[in-house]
C-alpha cells in the first residue's frame, strides 16, 4: 500500500489587483481592473473582487468591462512588482518544502508528504503558509489540500477568497462524482462540450464509461479522464519543470499595414522572447510566428531549425520566409506574436550578446 501523498495548491487571490490595492491605498475597496484601458483593444489581466461583482473576469475585453462597470478604476500592469511579489512567495514555499512546482506567478503545487511540521498535517501547514504570505507580503492566498494535484487544484477554488479547503482520500472519489465536468481542471470548453454531447455531465457520468470508450473519443487524454473520474491522479509535483514554450505578443492600438512595420515588430518580439529563453538558461529550436488580421482571422507559421535559435541574421531570414506567403501588406494586422519552443537545458544562448541581435540584418 502506497503512503497517501499530501499536496497543497496555493492560488493567490486577484494577484495583480491585490498588489495594486496594497501599493496604492486609493484603489482599495474599489472595482479595480488591471489590463488594457477602456478605449483600447486590451483585455482584463485580472480584477479585484469588487469588480467581479459586476460580472467582470480575466480575458474579457476592457471595453466590455467598462460597459459593465463605468466607475471601475483601470490601471496598466506593473509586471516588475508582480514578479517581485512572486519571488517573495516562492521563498516562503521553500521554507516548508523543496518540492514545490510554480505554475505561474500566482500559483503553485507543494508536496508536503514528508513534512514534520504540525505532525505532518497538510491542512495546518497550508494555514501556516497562508499566514506567512499575508504577514510578509500583505497579500492573501487561497489553499486547496488533498492527496493529488487534481483535487488540490479544485479545492483551492472552492472557498475563495482567503480560502482553505481540504478533500480527504475518503472524500475524493465521491467528490469527483458530483463535480460537473466543466469544472474539471484540464477540461476546457471544447472538451467539456464534447463530453456533454456524449451525455457526460458529471464525474459520475464519466466514471460509467470504459477506458477503451474514453480513449476512442479523447485519444491519449482518455486515460487521464478515466483516472480522475475515480479521484486518481499520480502526477508528481515537479520542482524542475521545463517550459514547453516561451512566447510574447502585442495587440496594436491601431492596425498596422505595411510589411516593414510587421518585420520591425517581429524583430522586437523575437528579441524579448530570446531574452526570456536566456533568463531560463534554455535553448529553443522552433520558431513560431503568429499573425491576427484586422478581421480576427489568425494564422501561425513555424519552422524547426537544426540548431538553437540564436542572435544571428539566419533567424531573421527564417522569420522573413515564414511570413513570405501570407497576406501581410494586403490585409491590416491587429496582433503579432513570436513563440520559441522545442526547449531544452542547453545554455546555448548564454553566448548571445543581446545588443548584437539585429546588427547583421
Amino acid at each position: 500500500m502506497h503512503a497517501v501523498r499530501k499536496i497543497i495548491h496555493i492560488d493567490m487571490d486577484a494577484f495583480f489587483a491585490a498588489i495594486e490595492q496594497r501599493d496604492f491605498p486609493q484603489y482599495r475597496n474599489k472595482p479595480l481592473i488591471v489590463g488594457g484601458v477602456p478605449g483600447s483593444r486590451g483585455v482584463v489581466a485580472t480584477c479585484s473582487y469588487e469588480a467581479r461583482k459586476y460580472g467582470i473576469h480575466s480575458a474579457m475585453p476592457s471595453s466590455h468591462a467598462y460597459r459593465l462597470c463605468p466607475q471601475a478604476v483601470f490601471v496598466k500592469p506593473r509586471f516588475e512588482a508582480y514578479q517581485e511579489a512572486s519571488t517573495a512567495i516562492r521563498k516562503i514555499f521553500a521554507d516548508y518544502t523543496e518540492l514545490f512546482e510554480p505554475l505561474s506567478l500566482d500559483e503553485a503545487y507543494l508536496d508536503v508528504s514528508g513534512a514534520d511540521l504540525h505532525q505532518g498535517s497538510a491542512m495546518l501547514i497550508a494555514r501556516d503558509i497562508k499566514a506567512a504570505i499575508r504577514r510578509q507580503t500583505g497579500l492573501i492566498a487561497s489553499a486547496g489540500v488533498s492527496y493529488n494535484k487534481f483535487l488540490a487544484k479544485i479545492a483551492s477554488d472552492l472557498d475563495k477568497p482567503d480560502g482553505l479547503y481540504v478533500i480527504t482520500p475518503e472524500q475524493g472519489a465521491r467528490f469527483v462524482e458530483q463535480l460537473p465536468v466543466a469544472k474539471f481542471h484540464g477540461v476546457g470548453k471544447v472538451t467539456s462540450g464534447k463530453m456533454q454531447s456524449l451525455g457526460i455531465q458529471t464525474g459520475k457520468d464519466l466514471k460509467k464509461l470504459s477506458l477503451a470508450h474514453l480513449q476512442q473519443h479523447f485519444g491519449k487524454s482518455g486515460l487521464y479522464y478515466y483516472n480522475i473520474a475515480r479521484g486518481i491522479d499520480n502526477r508528481a509535483v515537479n520542482n524542475h519543470r521545463i517550459s514547453k514554450s516561451i512566447g510574447v505578443e502585442i495587440t496594436f492600438q491601431q492596425d498596422i499595414k505595411t510589411r516593414q512595420e510587421v518585420v520591425q515588430h517581429l524583430q522586437s518580439l523575437l528579441e524579448k522572447a530570446l531574452r526570456k529563453v536566456k533568463e531560463k538558461q534554455l535553448a529553443a529550436n522552433t520558431l513560431t510566428v503568429k499573425i491576427k488580421y484586422h478581421d480576427f482571422v489568425q494564422i501561425t507559421r513555424s519552422r524547426t531549425l537544426p540548431h538553437a535559435v540564436t542572435c544571428s541574421s539566419t533567424t531573421l531570414t527564417v522569420m522573413e520566409n515564414l511570413i513570405a506567403n501570407t497576406d501581410i501588406g494586403n490585409r491590416n494586422v491587429r496582433l503579432l506574436g513570436v513563440t520559441l519552443s522545442s526547449l531544452d537545458n542547453e545554455p546555448a544562448l548564454s553566448r548571445c550578446r543581446q545588443m548584437d541581435l539585429f546588427n547583421d540584418f
